[in-house]
């Protein structure tokens, strides 16, 4: 059975009387869930409500860890910096202290958290540094594509990309009755006013995989762009009339949107 070391997930370590405070005030989530054995999924925005990076907070020990994108783990640390002031925190990028593993359909070793997102998802684990597994990232990817689960930066833009373009609400990444947080009244509006136009959907390739960025197009007008992808596998970012369209075209390829049944778009409960 699967458990895959991520090589491209590293860890930001924060320790201190005030770390639970400190990122409850600037993330999407609520972070006094965090407990051993429950991890939980988590955005953080811009003032203007923009996606900036996501990652998965482990609460062990008197310590909080976030499994994020390894390249992102030392500007995260410099970001969640410039908002310490007066906190009792200390931030460090802990990514070579660390093996991001990832399993489904094998049972969890102790220590490891459910996935918050999806249950179908399996299992994360912070495991010492140089733990290996039986698959390959590259399996995780195609596991994870067709769940139609979102991969940072692959699918999302920095300071353009709104979390519920990507699933956010869906995958319990946002907790709407925790308090403020940084860029909440925008997350608020776009759900309470159903301001999302766009959706990352999960689509069937058929011919070469198109690059990131790619234009996708429906009978020669531009609905949205190529994002992630492996294989026969991939995601999109589509106008939601798009959404269920039989086909579309993108480069020298046609997708196929196959919605994943998590997702609820409009007109749909």
């Amino acid at each position: 059975m699967p458990i895959a070391m991520l090589p491209d997930r590293g860890v930001v370590e924060l320790t201190g009387d005030d770390a639970q405070g400190f990122l409850q005030g600037l993330v999407s989530n609520d972070v006094t869930e965090a407990a051993p054995g429950h991890a939980l999924w988590a955005a953080l925005l811009t003032p203007q409500g923009k996606w900036q990076a996501d990652f998965f907070i482990f609460a062990q020990g008197d310590r909080l860890l976030l499994d994020c994108e390894r390249a992102q783990a030392p500007e995260l640390v410099r970001r969640l910096t410039r908002f310490r002031l007066r906190a009792k925190v200390a931030l460090r990028d802990a990514s070579a202290d660390f093996a991001v593993l990832a399993g489904w359909g094998v049972a969890a070793p102790a220590g490891a958290s459910p996935d918050p997102r999806l249950a179908e998802a399996g299992w994360r684990f912070l495991a010492p540094a140089g733990t290996s597994g039986d698959a390959s990232a590259e399996d995780y990817d195609l596991h994870r594509l067709g769940l139609g689960l979102p991969d940072g930066s692959r699918d999302m833009e920095a300071e353009s990309s709104i979390l519920l373009e990507a699933g956010f609400d869906e995958l319990h990444g946002v907790s709407w009755t925790k308090g403020c947080y940084m860029g909440q009244e925008l997350t608020a509006r776009t759900r309470y006013r159903g301001l999302v136009k766009r959706r990352l959907v999960p689509v069937e390739v058929a011919g070469p995989l198109p690059p990131r960025g790619t234009p996708v197009l429906l009978d020669g007008a531009e609905v949205g762009e190529m994002r992630s992808g492996r294989g026969d596998r991939g995601m999109a970012l589509l106008r939601l009339a798009a959404a269920r369209a039989p086909a579309l075209e993108c480069g020298q390829a046609t997708l196929a949107p196959r919605p994943a049944a998590w997702m609820t778009l409009p007109g749909e409960g």
